[in-house]
């Protein structure tokens, strides 16, 4: 499982999408990314359909699963 305590990108708030790691300043679960991406979605086409969530966001969520596995 990755650690999103170090990412800059994303938080969680108990009482928001039931607890879930969410890209910062929305109510779009981090999950939604890699599942978009898992379907054949680009970057360009998540940034497009989910308003509010910036590249520099993706790539450091992407960064930060990165990192996670280079520790595993």
């Amino acid at each position: 499982m990755v650690d999103w305590t170090n990412c800059n990108s994303v938080e969680r708030v108990a009482d928001r999408v039931s607890g879930a790691w969410v890209f910062k300043g929305t109510r779009l679960p981090v999950r939604t990314l890699f599942e978009n991406l898992e379907e054949g979605a680009t970057i360009d086409d998540f940034i497009e359909w989910y308003e509010g969530v910036t590249r520099e966001q993706v790539l450091d969520v992407l960064r930060q699963a990165e990192q996670s596995l280079l520790v595993a």
